[in-house]
């Protein structure tokens, strides 16, 4: 008899995801079929798919009905014949981002650079994205998805699924400090730090060795959360209470930081990353993860003379999330700080909907198919 599953699906634009049953997948040659445990949520992503086309017509969102979900843990349940190391039983995160694996970039080992970069479950940055997701139709909102071996990260016993769903958000955070060349010794300053990416940025960036966090936020109970964090290692100050670029200049004795992740998220005014840029030294990087609400007015001479490097950043590679999760195992980070927030699967549309009490960076929110 055909193996069936229950999975969401959004069968249109503006109303809510039915569970729907449907057949399990079966694996092609190179693919793997999951059996999802957790997947980690956007907790307004019922607004954000709704209102996508209006605010990004450049990125298509896959055809209906669709299964999204982007973060999604589980165990391999099947492999492919052409499969070399993964096998049934391995407990894994499935990265969502595809692309099509012969281009220069592809073979290169940098697919967020393919034409075809799709973040499979959500969107595509690319109008040919809807290949990929003929390709991949399924997200982490079913009870099985399949997905090719490239994007399998392994994770260690001691990370539980529920954890393992943040790794989108953690491995945004930990692919911008890669480019801004994080390590020992070095002077981050994050704007939004008590945000999803910027608290993952801290544990992170504590973890590479920064000597020194300083950070900006709006709500004080959770900038003190994170000072919490590394007491004599963060400083944080609330956003607008004075110049972000001359605080921390103040800080560093006149030299900047080294490097500024700018996570504020894009309804945040242009004005705060301006003000932000200007806190960082000569030669050091700007690694925008968050977007901003208005176009950048940059002044390029001001780059020039200071030879400051504007980066923008966004997920991150498969080794880079095998090396978290090495990170895990090892004790070199620690997830504890998550506090999970679990749904059914049958809740979904409730987990979407925009959360009213999320706890900034610290909240964990799940869909447990």
């Amino acid at each position: 008899m055909e193996k069936t599953m229950v999975a969401a699906r959004l069968h249109a634009l503006g109303t809510p995801m039915t569970l729907d049953t449907i057949s399990v997948p079966k694996p092609r040659p190179t693919d793997v079929l999951v059996r999802v445990k957790a997947c980690g949520i956007v907790p307004n992503m019922a607004n954000v798919i709704n209102n996508w086309m209006t605010w990004f017509p450049h990125q298509p969102l896959p055809k209906f009905p669709a299964i999204f979900g982007l973060d999604p843990a589980g165990v391999i349940e099947e492999v492919g014949e052409a499969v070399i190391n993964a096998k049934p039983g391995d407990r894994v995160y499935v990265s969502p981002l595809r692309s099509c694996g012969s281009c220069s970039a592809c073979k290169a080992g940098h697919r967020s650079l393919c034409r075809y970069y799709t973040l499979n479950g959500y969107f595509s940055t690319s109008r040919d994205g809807q290949k990929i997701f003929d390709l991949y139709p399924y997200g982490g909102f079913s009870e099985y998805m399949t997905a090719p071996e490239y994007a399998i990260v392994n994770i260690p016993d001691n990370l539980p699924f529920e954890r393992a769903g943040r790794f989108g958000y953690l491995g945004t955070s930990y692919g911008a400090l890669k480019n801004a060349g994080a390590g020992p010794g070095q002077v981050a300053l994050i704007d939004g730090i008590t945000g999803t990416l910027g608290v993952a940025a801290t544990v992170l960036g504590l973890a590479m060795g920064l000597s020194r966090i300083i950070g900006t936020g709006r709500d004080e109970r959770q900038l003190q959360r994170v000072k919490a964090l590394a007491p004599d290692r963060i400083e944080v100050i609330r956003l607008g209470e004075k110049s972000t670029g001359e605080w921390a200049r103040s800080l560093t004795g006149g030299e900047g930081a080294d490097f500024v992740i700018s996570a504020l998220g894009a309804k945040a005014p242009a004005s705060t990353m301006l003000d932000s840029m200007k806190g960082v030294r000569r030669g050091g990087k700007v690694v925008n993860v968050g977007g901003v609400a208005e176009n950048l007015p940059v002044d390029v001479k001001w780059l020039m003379d200071e030879q400051v490097q504007l980066i923008g950043s966004n997920w991150f590679t498969t080794a880079q999330g095998q090396e978290m999760a090495e990170m895990v195992r090892t004790g070199t980070i620690d997830l504890s700080y998550l506090e999970n927030r679990c749904f059914p699967l049958a809740d979904v549309n409730e987990a979407i909907s925009g959360l009213k009490d999320r706890d900034g960076g610290f909240s964990n929110y799940v869909v447990i198919p």
